[in-house]
């Protein structure tokens, strides 16, 4: 009896509790809307990228809740507090007379559950909920007190230009270090990856905002417009690659996907899923059949780009014969083959294809081991012809970087100057220079023959404490 009565008096607390969260929580039809947990989110995800201060289509900025309720180029305020029916947002991303709605534009429409979130939001008042703490608007080019992390470098292909990754931003420098010409800013606070297209009209660049959006940039380079911005997955991405007529973009994402989109409307054309974690960097074969990828789960794929079809581990499958997680990949100029590092301090040569079957315990792609440094390489790359690599890492604070010959691995230099942990190379299409970049925070210039320090600077206007 008294086991019965417990049991009676347990499922009547669990049946009230169920009652009270089914009358009082989310799906209650007069619950405070969030903006900032809610409907930011939505804006972020389909809205923002047309709508920023970079690339304000429209005459609408919806980065922020005091752009919502400007009007734009149509004269109309966006958002009108208390007043769905008469914001000009909800008419745009409404179906209207059995038409589909006009935003997002050249994108799937917003789910009715959403565009009735929005409504319930604006009908309530539009109220900004943003906390104080994250009420960070960018309007123009960021301020520094200190040198940013430098994840990414890339020379234009005439070398003219040294792209260097920042804060919200990449800045365009004369490779000779000499001055900043111009600087593009975006919505992604981290930028991991900087590369120009083929013709060097165009520069990609991949990042986001670490836990809440990754994004693709395409900037047209002598105009310093944004041509697209490209939310994707909840989280930064990595690792963009041109195809070799500019028309493709590839990128690797932490949600484990390797993707790549049409360069001129940001239409997805593949979708990977076969890594099982991170993917940090892409390369495309010569031709752009293929797209090669490395992810933080040891291994190199390939994967065909007209069936998005994952063909084969260019690496060894072996277990225990990857020591760690691959970070980057190069193509050669003129051959399929890659060359690539991580973990392990091992930058090695790999062909792209296989020519022979797989036997379990082979690693026969691999060509041949190209040289050894302390701790992780985080970045490698060819100079124009092939013939050499550079790599760079970083052990215990401290960076390393290392030219060697293609052909057997030996070494030309290692770089006078290096410090803190080395992230970003990158080779002068002339061959002459290198450029190195990291934790610290600096660009270095080295001689490509002697490793000799030619310059070293940081990318970055910086300010005093306390001044603006």
């Amino acid at each position: 009896m008294r086991q019965a009565s417990s049991l009676l008096v347990f499922l009547s607390v669990v049946a009230c509790t169920f009652a009270k969260d089914k009358n009082t929580e989310p799906n209650r039809a007069d619950r405070q809307i969030s903006y900032y947990r809610e409907i930011r989110p939505i804006f972020q995800q389909h809205c923002q990228g047309c709508h920023q201060p970079a690339r304000p289509k429209g005459g609408l900025i919806m980065t922020d809740h005091a752009g919502l309720l400007k009007k734009g180029d149509s004269d109309l305020p966006a958002v009108v507090p208390g007043k769905p029916e008469k914001s000009y947002l909800v008419e745009l991303i409404e179906p209207r007379d059995g038409k589909k709605p006009r935003m997002p534009e050249g994108r799937d429409p917003l789910h009715p559950t959403q565009v009735e979130l929005i409504k319930r939001w604006i009908a309530q008042g539009a109220v900004d909920d943003t906390p104080a703490s994250a009420k960070r608007t960018l309007t123009g080019p960021p301020t520094y007190q200190s040198p940013p992390v430098i994840t990414s470098l890339d020379y234009s292909p005439d070398g003219k230009i040294l792209a260097v990754s920042g804060y919200h931003e990449v800045l365009l420098h004369k490779p000779d270090g000499s001055g900043l010409i111009g600087r593009l800013v975006g919505l992604s606070e981290r930028i991991e990856s900087v590369r120009f297209s083929p013709d060097g009209k165009r520069l990609a660049v991949a990042g986001g905002s670490p836990g809440r959006f990754g994004e693709v940039q395409i900037w047209d380079v002598h105009k310093r417009n944004l041509l697209l911005s490209l939310p994707v997955t909840f989280d930064t991405v990595y690792g963009v690659s041109w195809s070799h007529d500019g028309e493709l973009l590839s990128f690797g994402c932490a949600d484990n996907t390797l993707r790549a989109i049409e360069a001129k409307t940001g239409k997805q054309v593949v979708y990977q899923g076969a890594h099982s974690d991170w993917v940090l960097e892409t390369v495309f074969s010569l031709k752009s059949t293929h797209i090669v990828s490395v992810s933080r789960d040891r291994s190199m794929k390939l994967t065909e780009v007209a069936t998005q079809r994952f063909v084969d581990n260019i690496t060894s499958i072996t277990p225990g014969a990857l020591k760690g997680g691959l970070m980057t990949v190069d193509r050669h100029p003129t051959k399929e083959e890659v060359a690539v590092g991580g973990a392990d301090g091992q930058v090695k040569l790999y062909q792209i294809f296989r020519t022979k079957p797989r036997k379990i315990g082979d690693d026969f792609n691999k060509i041949r081991d190209l040289t050894s440094l302390p701790g992780r390489i985080f970045a490698v790359r060819f100079n124009k012809d092939g013939s050499r690599v550079i790599a760079g890492s970083s052990y215990n604070g401290r960076g390393y970087a290392r030219i060697v010959q293609t052909a057997d691995g030996k070494t030309i230099a290692d770089l006078e100057g290096t410090k803190g942990a080395i992230y970003a190379v990158a080779y002068r299409p002339d061959s002459k220079q290198v450029a190195t970049a990291g934790f610290d925070g600096y660009v270095r210039l080295n001689d490509a023959h002697t490793g000799k320090l030619l310059k070293e600077f940081v990318p970055v206007p910086l300010v005093q404490p306390g001044r603006n």
